[in-house]
């Protein structure tokens, strides 16, 4: 459904903030009105322009950003077959209409509600649109409804569509479930801060309505003008404008990278993760199969290699072939020999249950065969001869999984019934294939940037224990890997050494999953206080992308998958997501460097500071601010979150801070003659219009200076700005300071001070400028409790431990080298001073640098790589492994 952009336009006017603003111009127009003069019309003129500029920036922004991002998800709609004209076309989905005439064959998803027409039987996969969870394919015939986002599985028809959108079978379901409102992390973080703004507001105005009225009983309209400077003052009203143009132009950004954002506020939540649960297959490997015939094992005396491949390859597909099925045939010199001199009677696909395909053929003399191939505990159960091959076929397939080799079985029977239906004779046991999954070119270096990150990387698999094992090894991972089955899905055990919960997040791969533990996992990594990410492709990964803080759909992902996650992935492989992180974290880093604004701008003294001022800071300083959004900062070495608390008493030290700062210069101008004496200026003390434009000038210079020490994570000037927020900057100070010296404004009380004052007041503020990064890092450093730990526990000389807390140092090492190895939980490591999130992965990829160096540097590696890459036999070699 089409939003309404007028609608939408006046929904950037409606948050907390905006509302203060809007109090604001009511104030000015309706209670100023009072005390012998008219309604404040200058002020309420102001304040609109600046509610409506925020808004038309929000929403110019935010609407470039959509589309942009409407444009990438055309790419991902999905097409259908459709009868028009008398022709078949190929349409978007999105233009079906009941009556049309609709073509399904294998793999396509079924884009409508719709009845079949004249056919065979289709085989339907209800499970994948989650419409009636049943796991296995149905069989639907001639005249059966299929319902919209399920698959065909096998079969090909013609169908008329019956039912299209909100109104088909899946559309109804899915208007619930979009009907639900979730309120973000963001949102929330948003409305923290607002709420922080205005109770600070509230409290101001209270003691300036307590001071201004009984104690020094100034007159009605200059206390509404003091209150006004408050209002408007004290919010950072472009504070919600800032973040979500950020969001928008940062989503931008990842869609140039390869990852379609599907949920704003995702960006930000990836800002923070810690912990990718990511896919073996086709994400740290490249999903393409090879066979290496000199590792293919024989079983039946009357065949050679050649011959075990020629099997393989009949019991595969020649279209629609999946990954397998792809690699067994392009061993053929011709793939045409997969079908010469048979004639295919039946073929039975693959599916999840039995777990290997069949064919039954014909040969040249006349004979029926049934050829199969598929998981080799499978195969075995069909043989005959189990008994006696079953040591020898376990034995060869755990030496192929410690290569990092998966295994195929061949088996063939005589059907000499001569009918398909039949059950044939007994299955001979022909031979085992490697398959081998090569991982990704950039797997390696990206698992180690994510490390470096702080982001633990977690190998899921459905393959053994060993394959993922040495996949680990290759990727450059820890071997810290176990089989999902024995953590989950079992009683807990009293006399566990350690809780399934803590194994879960300290390993560093699961073998042998299935989809349902993906979804366990990421909810008791999740109950440890950790953001998960979740890549997945699968329909029945689903579940657990939208149970993750941030759902991945790896490229090529189905739609169901696609449906469930946050992010849609449009380049193959991890190194996406590490970008991601990286611009996730350098877009957060720019969300919060407004948030420290400028609160305490407004000041209790026998002054009046006029309001029209304030707003020309307001909208000088908005106008910078929305530079923001383009700042050149770094990224974060460490997974980022909004920390409130600093950000709030950071606040409260520098706002207070400028306060007193501008206290100070307002005593030293009316006061005292310092300025006059030493910089030969005039006096300003007697004209309260020059002192007005003065103070304004002052204001305006250090407030706005103040972006550049919260924007920087060390001193503000050793980290350069970006290039539009430094001429933002520039251009806003020149005309605050042509405003400072020529301005004669006699609505708002203000007179030009000359430039000899402007000089003098660009000093004054750089000099109390200097300071700003000093007060940054001891806030930072106070609420740290590092300054209380440093107070209790390292001031050797003041202890009271016996030999000065030397026990305490020795144990002290001797935990940091056990955890170097993984040995005890993480709990206990520096008495938890190190965030446990940060520190999983720094064990992860301590773990790694240990196997990393474990693998080099020991003979019987460099003896174990030489063997791998010769295809040598140890057995043979043994005699001459001693040095």
């Amino acid at each position: 459904m089409q939003e309404n952009k007028f609608l939408k336009f006046l929904s950037f006017m409606w948050n907390p903030l905006s509302w203060v603003m809007e109090a604001a111009a009511v104030m000015a127009i309706v209670l100023a009105n009072g005390g012998g003069q008219g309604p404040d019309w200058q002020d309420f003129v102001g304040i609109v322009c600046l509610l409506l500029i925020n808004s038309t920036i929000s929403f110019i922004e935010e609407n470039n950003a959509g589309n942009a991002a409407a444009a990438l998800m055309a790419h991902l709609a999905p097409k259908t077959k459709v009868l028009r004209e008398g022709q078949w076309k190929e349409q978007d989905a999105a233009v079906l209409v009941p009556g049309d005439i609709i073509s399904i064959k294998l793999g396509d998803i079924i884009p409508a509600d719709a009845r079949l027409l004249e056919g065979d039987p289709l085989k339907i996969d209800q499970a994948s649109s989650a419409l009636t969870g049943e796991s296995l394919p149905v069989t639907k015939k001639t005249a059966d409804e299929v319902f919209s986002g399920s698959t065909c599985k096998h079969g090909e028809i013609e169908a008329v569509v019956i039912a299209t959108g909100v109104h088909s079978f899946f559309g109804k379901a899915a208007h619930l479930v979009d009907s639900t409102e979730v309120v973000g992390h963001f949102q929330q973080v948003l409305t923290s801060i607002g709420n922080f703004c205005i109770c600070s507001i509230a409290v101001g105005m209270i003691l300036e309505i307590i001071v201004m009225f009984p104690i020094q009983h100034r007159s009605y309209r200059d206390g509404i003008n003091n209150l006004l400077v408050l209002l408007i003052g004290g919010i950072p009203i472009a504070m919600p404008t800032v973040l979500s143009v950020t969001l928008a132009i940062g989503s931008h950004r990842l869609s140039q990278q390869g990852a379609i954002t599907k949920r704003m506020t995702a960006i930000e939540e990836m800002a923070g993760m810690d912990v990718l649960c990511s896919d073996k297959t086709g994400t740290l490997t490249l999903n393409r199969l090879t066979v290496d015939r000199n590792l293919i094992e024989v079983f039946n005396r009357n065949m050679d290699k050649d011959m075990i491949v020629l099997l393989a390859a009949r019991a595969a597909r020649l279209e629609n072939q999946d990954a397998i099925d792809a690699a067994i045939i392009n061993m053929l010199a011709d793939p045409k020999e997969a079908r010469a001199n048979i004639k295919e009677v039946h073929f039975l696909p693959f599916n999840p249950v039995d777990k290997r395909t069949a064919i039954t053929y014909i040969d040249s003399d006349g004979n029926w065969y049934r050829a199969s191939k598929g998981a080799p505990e499978q195969i075995l159960n069909l043989c005959k001869e189990k008994k006696e091959i079953a040591v020898k076929v376990h034995t060869i397939i755990d030496k192929f999984a410690e290569r990092g080799l998966r295994s195929l079985a061949v088996a063939i029977q005589e059907v000499s019934e001569m009918t398909k239906e039949s059950p044939g004779g007994p299955w001979t046991f022909c031979g085992l294939l490697p398959l081998f999954d090569p991982p990704r070119h950039d797997s390696v270096d990206t698992i180690r940037r994510a490390l470096n990150l702080g982001v633990c990387v977690k190998m899921i698999t459905g393959d053994q224990l060993a394959i993922a094992k040495e996949t680990g090894r290759r990727l450059g991972m820890a071997t810290n890997m176990y089989p999902s089955s024995s953590l989950l899905g079992r009683d807990k055990d009293e006399n566990e050494a350690l809780p399934v919960d803590e194994l879960i997040e300290e390993a560093d791969g699961f073998a042998g999953v299935f989809p349902e533990h993906k979804y366990e996992i990421v909810k008791i990594l999740q109950e440890k206080k950790h953001v998960v990410g979740m890549t997945g492709d699968g329909v029945n990964d689903a579940p657990a992308l939208k149970k993750a803080d941030i759902g991945i759909a790896v490229a090529d992902a189905t739609d169901a998958a696609r449906g469930a996650a946050d992010i849609v992935l449009t380049e193959p492989g991890l190194s996406v997501i590490i970008s991601a992180v990286l611009t996730s974290r350098a877009i957060f880093q720019r969300m919060k460097n407004y948030t420290l604004g400028f609160v305490l701008l407004a000041l209790i003294w026998e002054y009046d500071f006029p309001p029209f001022m304030v707003l020309i800071i307001a909208i000088l300083n908005d106008g910078t601010i929305m530079t923001i959004s383009k700042d050149r900062v770094k990224p974060s070495p460490r997974p980022d979150s909004w920390k409130l608390n600093e950000i709030f008493a950071t606040g409260i030290v520098i706002g207070t801070y400028l306060a007193l700062v501008t206290v100070l210069f307002y005593w030293v101008v009316v006061d005292t003659d310092f300025f006059e004496t030493h910089f030969h200026v005039k006096s300003l003390s007697s004209n309260s219009e020059e002192v007005s434009s003065a103070l304004y000038l002052q204001v305006s210079i250090i407030s706005q200076a103040l972006i550049f020490v919260t924007r920087s994570q060390s001193w503000s000037f050793l980290e350069r700005p970006g290039a539009l927020l430094m001429c933002a900057f520039v251009v806003a100070q020149l005309v605050a300071t042509l405003i400072a010296v020529y301005a004669h404004i006699s609505f708002a009380y203000i007179s030009g001070v000359g430039w000899g004052w402007a000089g003098v007041i660009w000093l004054y503020s750089f000099v109390f400028y200097i300071p700003l990064d000093v007060i940054k890092f001891i806030v930072r450093y106070a609420l740290s409790g590092e300054a209380w730990n440093l107070v209790f526990d390292r001031k050797t000389a003041f202890t009271s431990k016996k030999d000065y807390g030397k026990e305490d140092r020795a144990a002290q090492w001797i935990l940091s080298h056990r955890s170097l190895q993984g040995l005890i939980g993480t709990d206990l490591e520096f008495n938890g001073r190190k965030s446990r999130p940060s520190l999983i992965a720094e064990q992860a990829r301590r773990r790694a640098e240990i196997a990393r160096l474990g693998e080099i540097h020991t003979l019987r590696g460099h003896v174990e790589s030489v063997v791998r890459l010769k295809n040598l036999d140890l057995n043979v070699i043994q005699a001459a492994h001693t040095v």
